[in-house]
């Protein structure tokens, strides 16, 4: 049996860095060092840049948004200047996003995954991470669910990867994140169905505040 070379180790350093980085909880880290609350205990209790900033201002969001989206666009970026194989590079740049989702460090009760899957995308293919950008950010301001602009720029990810003239490993790729992302949102839908999900920079108080945002 041949023996493993350096460079067959490295798309597996990668995948377990990405998922070790993945699981890094920027929005716990921010909040503790800033003197805010454990995202966990307040607010909707998630530790995404939503509850962050609505618990603990925007300072605290926005690092937290740049950390959560940093984490998925580095491993992603670096997946994609080192692999040759596609579907290594995809692989690699789904760690990030599955460690946020069920990180090692929390027990394996993580966030939404939403602003680390964009940085992921936009590591492997900037036009289409821009592009979730732009609807997320477009459909929040028009509706101001946070939830909402999330689940129409990712189950828009597919079609945009077609438009950017992505293969068929990126579409199956994309559907993969779509449909963790739509899991992880399914209270969410339920509560926009109902109308009872709290808007941007509605205080939780007005609801139940024993769900996740």
């Amino acid at each position: 049996m041949a023996s493993l070379q350096p460079n067959d180790w490295l798309p597996i350093l990668l995948a377990l860095g990405g998922y070790l980085a993945g699981s890094i909880p920027f929005g716990i880290v921010v909040s503790k060092c800033m003197g805010g609350p454990d995202p966990r205990t307040a607010g909707s209790r998630n530790i995404g840049f939503t509850n962050v900033l609505r618990v603990s201002g925007k300072a605290a969001g926005l690092l937290t948004l740049a950390g959560d989206m940093g984490k998925g666009w580095g491993i992603g970026w670096m997946a994609s200047q080192t692999m040759d194989h596609e579907a290594w590079v995809l692989g690699i740049a789904l760690t990030p996003i599955l460690g946020h989702l069920f990180p090692v460090f929390l027990k394996f009760q993580g966030g939404k995954g939403v602003a680390t899957a964009i940085g992921a995308v936009g590591g492997i293919a900037p036009a289409v991470g821009l592009g979730l950008i732009a609807i997320w950010l477009l459909t929040a301001a028009l509706w101001r669910y946070s939830s909402g602009a999330a689940l129409a720029a990712f189950c828009s990810l597919p079609l945009l990867g077609v438009l950017a003239g992505q293969g068929g490993p990126f579409l199956i790729f994309s559907l993969v994140v779509t449909g963790l992302i739509g899991v992880r949102h399914r209270g969410n839908i339920a509560r926009l169905w109902h109308g009872t999900e709290p808007k941007i920079g509605q205080s939780t108080s007005l609801h139940n505040t024993s769900y996740q945002t």
